[in-house]
């Protein structure tokens, strides 16, 4: 909340690197508010329910909030790429109409492609207790409890893996490609400086954010996979939303 106050009372900060900073702390915000709240309750009471309608509205909003995040960092990253490789064009390049579409079209992006992803699950058939192993309705979960077989489950959290999270993956990568062979051409230490200050702190978060998801959506079936998945997902949805700000405002 600091960081969103500080970035609209201040003139200085009103360029896009803050304007998408902003936007990916307010995100953090509801990201944490989608699934932690659940969890308090969980843990402070004996009785660990949720309504079928709840889990469902509870994994709409994580799906989309996290697929906006995996949006918003490859813009982030479009506008470091801009700063860096083509400084002369950056403020012509970065208009506040283009940075305010960007913004837009990850949060309606993230969000459309959850009501898809929710409506499949909507149209899965449940089988057994209906008992969700996890401390929040989270898609591998959810399919445990289909009645498809186990070779389809893994096949479908591949493929949304694959769309949701590779594919920005490769183009943050490819920025940063640019970016690095930009650096290579510089001769200057100040220059260095400055892209070491204006990539260093997304590229942490980048990892923070990436490593743990891949891990929990690419990771083999294993027996303690599971457990090894709550844990991961407990860093992603807690952990790596807690260090964002910190990393940004240090």
């Amino acid at each position: 909340m600091f960081i969103i106050i500080l970035s609209y009372l201040d003139s200085y900060f009103h360029i896009p690197v803050y304007f998408f900073l902003s936007n990916l702390s307010f995100l953090n915000l509801c990201y944490t508010t989608s699934s932690i709240p659940q969890l308090l309750v969980n843990l402070w009471g004996p009785e660990k329910t949720i309504s079928y309608a709840g889990c469902m509205v509870q994994l709409y909003f994580v799906l989309a909030l996290g697929t906006t995040e995996c949006i918003l960092l490859v813009v982030m990253s479009y506008d470091h790429y801009v700063a860096v490789c083509k400084p002369l064009h950056y403020t012509v390049l970065m208009h506040p109409q283009l940075c305010h579409l960007l913004a837009v079209a990850s949060w309606v992006c993230g969000f459309t492609k959850s009501a898809v992803h929710s409506l499949f699950i909507l149209w899965v058939p449940l089988c057994g207790h209906l008992q969700v192993d996890h401390f929040f309705c989270e898609v591998p979960a959810i399919l445990q409890l289909s009645c498809f077989d186990t070779l389809a489950k893994e096949m479908i959290i591949m493929v949304t893996t694959s769309i949701v999270v590779i594919i920005p993956l490769v183009l943050i990568l490819t920025s940063y490609g640019a970016i690095a062979r930009a650096v290579l051409r510089m001769q200057s230490t100040t220059g260095l400086q400055k892209v070491f200050r204006t990539c260093g702190a997304h590229l942490m978060v980048v990892s923070l954010f990436f490593i743990p998801v891949m891990c929990m959506y690419l990771q083999p079936p294993t027996e303690n996979s599971q457990d090894r998945g709550k844990f991961i997902a407990l860093f992603y949805t807690v952990v790596t939303p807690s260090l964002n700000p910190l990393i940004y405002t240090l």
